[in-house]
């Protein structure tokens, strides 16, 4: 009678309820940690990552897949979603850094010596890492003399990082969070550029639990956890 009582418990107990969460690839890290602690924190919600590029993100959303809440790694994406989101609120900034294979083969000492490097990769145009890349090197008045050395033009900001620390290429550049998950891999060259901005926002029509897991993202929670993964957040 055990088994049975035990069988008919199991089969009355609810199905959990899911928490799609699309999120970009630079915070890959931060976003399981988080999510880890709203699972804990409310009970029977399963939360549902997905990482990827924010420009890829937005086509799947805008095609018509699950979800609930959106992160982006720049404000244009988002923008891109103004008739689907709830208003959005930016939750951390990001700082860009030149990264090159460990042993600086190339002998890069900043940003001006990147027009020495033989084989640079970006992030794509339409990546928000591969925009904020593009505006730094105009910036510094650099970008006629490194795009002929760009060999690709990566989807997300850790294939830029992978290919480097592949030795692929002699440089990258990428968010320095992503930076310091890889230091075992690269070396890193700090740059003066423009913060990367993450914006937050709930799909609109969708429910509490959405909105739960955004508070915590732009609450205490979340500041502590991108904080220590070196994003920059609000007091």
């Amino acid at each position: 009678m055990r088994w049975l009582l035990a069988l008919a418990l199991v089969a009355c107990k609810p199905d959990p309820v899911q928490l799609h969460v699309h999120a970009a690839t630079s915070l890959t890290e931060s976003f399981q940690e988080i999510a880890r602690e709203f699972e804990r924190t409310h009970p029977g919600t399963q939360v549902l990552l997905n990482f990827a590029g924010s420009q890829a993100l937005r086509l799947q959303i805008e095609g018509g897949a699950p979800a609930d809440v959106f992160a982006s790694a720049d404000v244009e994406h988002m923008q891109a979603l103004a008739s689907m989101v709830e208003p959005p609120g930016v939750f951390a900034r990001n700082a860009l850094v030149l990264v090159v294979p460990k042993g600086n083969p190339a002998g890069l000492r900043s940003l001006a010596d990147l027009p020495r490097a033989t084989r640079v990769v970006l992030a794509a145009p339409e990546v928000p890492a591969g925009r904020y890349a593009r505006r730094a090197l105009d910036a510094a008045g650099l970008r006629a003399a490194v795009e002929p050395k760009v060999v690709s033009h990566e989807l997300n900001v850790r294939l830029v990082l992978n290919r480097v620390a592949m030795g692929e290429a002699d440089a990258g550049i990428v968010y320095r969070t992503d930076a310091l998950a890889a230091a075992d891999r690269v070396d890193v060259l700090p740059i003066e550029a423009e913060r990367g901005v993450y914006p937050i926002a709930v799909l609109k029509g969708r429910g509490e639990a959405a909105r739960a897991f955004v508070d915590l993202v732009r609450g205490d929670v979340g500041r502590r956890v991108l904080g220590a993964r070196g994003f920059e957040v609000p007091p």
